[in-house]
């Protein structure tokens, strides 16, 4: 059963120096456009309408861009295809500043239950150089407003260590954003991406992240506030007060399937995974035409499919349920990781309970290293076959 949906919607007012997805200038006609395409393929592809999911989520670029008509549009689109009225949790991704009381009285109309909005962090100097067009006050009177009109499930993104970020203004910029008290909130140190303003800067020696020994603080000042707010660390890069975990997220940590529509957005459903064409006209045109604007399908081997199952799952503070994962493919994870998590546990990086296999607080620093050493080779699994 496919129990996710995403949806990508590309446009952006402006486009941020650190932003590698698949993002367009906002332009009125185009995104009419890309509306109608995008109906088209979700019509396509999923039979029948109000179809069972648990969780829709809305991403970007940035979805409330769109102005009402384009986002009425979205959101009948929605409601035809999917049963929103018995779905867990609806998500839309928006920035400060994007809202006014229609919007949000639209979203509500549609059963939208949540929302992420890409904060960043709380200097405005920083959103200046990040290339954001909102300021703090933004932030301040959207939460307020989506709160007097009854959303209370806000999560908002943090990025640390930005140019120049020293640990102290990273502590300042957290505790403000801990202050309103919300029940989830994303966090992530900057990667310097391909094809961004960032990268063309650090490149030419203009730019430069703080010391790695910063960003380790930065990540443990980070834990320990979370934890003092009583906020749960579920994921490496999540917080979440208990029964507010993004449920769209866990469904990619454990390994579900999830439809994926829209320029760019990549799919999983059984036994492939397929990502979408990312040029806006080539994604019209050929959603239009066909309804399956896919660039490339990937078969997923059984190889494949074990190898993500440890590298997403050990994500979650919970990690790897071991009867979930006999369970799921027939055979223990000792069976083929032993020596691997025995390694991983002397060095300190992996512990085990009598259920679950998860990282250590020294793991989460060293987690690409971890999860190289669930890579297989095909003769690894010949003998549980």
């Amino acid at each position: 059963m496919v129990k996710s949906v995403y949806i990508h919607i590309p446009f952006c007012q402006q486009i941020c120096h650190y932003c590698d997805f698949t993002k367009f200038f906002y332009n009125e006609k185009l995104a009419t456009e890309y509306i109608e395409a995008l109906s088209n393929e979700i019509n396509t592809n999923v039979n029948g309408t109000k179809n069972k999911v648990n969780t829709i989520f809305i991403g970007g670029g940035t979805p409330t861009s769109l102005n009402m008509e384009q986002l009425r549009s979205l959101m009948q689109i929605i409601d035809n295809k999917f049963d929103v009225e018995n779905c867990k949790e609806f998500t839309i991704e928006s920035n400060p500043g994007d809202f006014d009381k229609e919007k949000i009285k639209l979203l509500r109309s549609y059963g939208v239950n949540r929302i992420s909005l890409g904060v960043q962090v709380f200097d405005d100097a920083m959103l200046e150089e990040l290339g954001r067009l909102h300021t703090v006050k933004d932030v301040y009177s959207t939460i307020n407003q989506l709160q007097q009109h009854g959303f209370y499930n806000i999560s908002i993104d943090l990025i640390y260590a930005l140019p120049n970020q020293t640990v102290e203004q990273f502590k300042q910029s957290l505790d403000e954003a801990v202050s309103f008290g919300l029940p989830h909130y994303s966090t992530y140190a900057l990667q310097i991406e391909p094809k961004t303003v960032f990268y063309q800067r650090h490149k030419k020696g203009k730019l430069h992240r703080p010391p790695e020994e910063s960003e380790v603080q930065m990540y443990e000042i980070l834990k320990n506030t979370m934890h003092l707010e009583g906020v749960n660390h579920y994921e490496i890069s999540n917080f979440a007060k208990t029964g507010y975990e993004s449920q769209h997220n866990l469904t990619y940590w454990n390994n579900e399937y999830y439809y994926g529509f829209g320029a760019g957005a990549h799919g999983y459903l059984a036994g492939k995974r397929t990502g979408n064409i990312r040029p806006l006209p080539a994604y019209v045109k050929e959603a239009m035409k066909t309804g399956k604007p896919i660039l490339n399908t990937e078969e997923i081997s059984i190889k494949e499919m074990v190898e993500e199952e440890m590298f997403l799952g050990l994500r979650k503070t919970k990690g790897i349920n071991k009867n979930h994962f006999h369970k799921k493919f027939g055979f223990s994870y000792e069976t083929i990781y032993k020596h691997a998590v025995s390694s991983l546990i002397q060095k300190g990086w992996l512990a085990e309970n009598a259920s679950n296999i998860y990282l250590t607080d020294q793991g989460m620093l060293f987690g690409n290293e971890v999860f190289e050493q669930f890579l297989l080779e095909e003769k690894d699994l010949m003998h549980v076959r």
